[in-house]
């Protein structure tokens, strides 16, 4: 018999699809029950729904302190939405619920698992158009980003992991005589996980699918600057039938939310996506509670490298195009451009000509390639950087200014620096903004040496026409993802991580899948005698 995703025997659905009951002793508080609720926000004259609470053991509520903290619309710097704040007595009440859920979720047939993620994916298809101006006003991304990038890689992830669910195999041997043993991959358990705000609905979707196709539980924080999509999708979870408690959002700041949610000694599981100095944090609050497993995918500085043998055009507009997704704020730019000295005049005017013809403005202007940075304090940090930059003794090519705008907002010129050392901090520190580096190089060794010659490695860059070079160079980088004649291409079918101090483990692809699980050896004794 073949079961697809909608199975039509009700038999086998009360078979597959068993009901959970619900937490023993969990309590809200009848505040809590009673004052959690949807507000409409109009995004660009769409109306939309988004529930203002934390999401607990399948129901929207509010925080057990009743508090509430506003995020910030990043196109004009005023006030956007206000969301329940969570604490630690919200994390405890959360985690409790995902570990009497994950006992009777980790035993449930793969297929049911299987078919619920394709079920979110199929709601989130239904509700693209709404997570889309969600997602843009939160964050300030185009449109043209979120509708070509963020939501068909959501949904992409969710299925990818449906289809993984049923496949989490041990191995089997005969190889020690009197023997046969076999080995179990079993879900990890409750999985609190943490996510950063560049990303927020492909993140939430990246943490959450992995940990559930494999049996385990999640008690998820977003990001306090920009919490929206994930409740949205918590809303999807909820219509597409998954168990209370298999999913918990707790949204709330890194200091009380995150810090409760890494030391918690009844989460045995952590991935957090953030910044470096806070994956130590995270690191050390597992060695200081109860050892739990920990992935972390932290920052970059990632290099860039273009050879004479190059197609320059289409490397320029793949080198822009590494600094520009996301106007700079990811992990993996490329914000370090190398280029070899026979054609770093001709590269700098052209990919000068591209940079100086993006258009900067509203997420939702027409036309518009880059929108505002995220927040008030990303904003004000580019900037410093920038500063630091001339201070240093660059020079500012290109840009280097704040955008004025009627509306306000956090508006940044791209920015090309030329005449830069490697001792400087826009060479050596992560600035997560429209800012790149051009410096030319010699010759194949040097520019690897350069190339390394930093703490990151999480991606890297060839352009190249002589697959003999870009295979050898691509092998002395020291870093996770590597690109040949492109730039931040990520797909979630391929694992994902860093070197050095971007991170430990993987996301995405198969490789994941040993995150949320461990490996259990059973022997069974086919003649052994005692020793004696």
């Amino acid at each position: 018999m073949i079961l697809h995703a909608r199975l039509a025997s009700n038999v086998v659905r009360k078979a597959l699809f068993p009901k959970i009951p619900s937490v023993p002793g969990l309590k809200f508080s009848s505040r809590a029950l009673a004052t959690a609720r949807s507000e409409r926000l109009s995004i660009n004259g769409r109306e939309v729904s988004i529930p203002t609470g934390l999401f607990i053991d399948g129901k929207f509520v509010a925080a057990q302190g009743g508090d509430m903290f506003d995020t910030e619309d990043p196109a004009t710097g005023k006030p956007l939405f206000s969301v329940a704040e969570g604490r630690e007595e919200d994390v405890q009440i959360a985690v409790k619920a995902a570990r009497h859920t994950f006992q009777t979720w980790k035993d449930t047939d793969p297929t049911y698992r299987a078919a619920l993620l394709n079920k979110l994916a199929d709601l989130m298809e239904k509700n693209a158009d709404d997570l889309i101006a969600i997602e843009c006003a939160d964050t300030g991304k185009t449109p043209r980003q979120c509708s070509s990038l963020d939501l068909p890689g959501s949904i992409g992830t969710l299925r990818y992991y449906a289809g993984w669910a049923d496949k989490i195999n041990g191995l089997t041997s005969f190889n020690i005589p009197g023997t046969f043993s076999y080995t179990k991959r079993e879900p990890v358990g409750v999985c609190g996980q943490i996510i950063p705000w560049n990303f927020p609905l492909l993140m939430f979707v990246w943490k959450i699918a992995p940990a559930l196709a494999t049996g385990n539980t999640v008690v998820i924080k977003s990001a306090e600057a920009t919490p929206l999509s994930a409740l949205k999708v918590c809303e999807l979870i909820q219509e597409a039938g998954f168990p209370a408690g298999a999913v918990n959002l707790v949204s709330g700041y890194g200091k009380t939310v995150g810090s409760a949610i890494a030391h918690h000694m009844d989460v045995d599981k952590l991935a957090f996506t953030g910044s470096t100095a806070t994956g130590r944090a995270v690191l050390k609050a597992s060695a200081m509670s109860n050892l739990k497993k920990v992935t972390l995918e932290l920052g970059g500085k990632s290099p860039n490298i273009v050879f004479p043998d190059a197609d320059l055009e289409k490397a320029v507009e793949w080198s822009a195009w590494g600094i520009n997704m996301n106007f700079g704020q990811t992990c993996h730019a490329g914000t370090r451009i190398y280029v070899h000295e026979d054609i770093y005049e001709k590269f700098l005017e052209t990919y000068t000509t591209r940079m100086r013809a993006i258009k900067v403005g509203a997420p939702f202007e027409q036309g518009v390639d880059q929108g505002p940075q995220n927040s008030r304090m990303q904003y004000d940090k580019i900037l410093g950087y920038i500063k630091a930059g001339v201070d240093e003794g660059a020079t500012v090519h290109l840009g280097g200014k704040p955008i004025e705008t009627t509306n306000g907002g956090y508006y940044i010129q791209p920015t090309i620096f030329t005449d830069v050392k490697p001792h400087m901090k826009i060479m050596r520190e992560e600035i997560f903004g429209p800012v790149v580096t051009i410096t030319k190089f010699k010759d194949e060794s040097s520019v690897i040496e350069h190339a390394n010659d930093t703490t990151y490695g999480l991606a890297a860059a060839v352009h190249t026409k002589d697959y003999e070079r870009a295979v050898r160079v691509t092998g002395a980088l020291r870093a996770g993802t590597t690109w040949v004649n492109m730039y931040n291409f990520v797909h979630w079918s391929i694992p994902f991580g860093g070197y050095k101090e971007s991170g430990l483990g993987r996301e995405c692809g198969e490789a994941v899948l040993e995150n949320y699980t461990q490996t259990k050896a059973v022997y069974l004794n086919m003649g052994m005698s005692a020793p004696k």
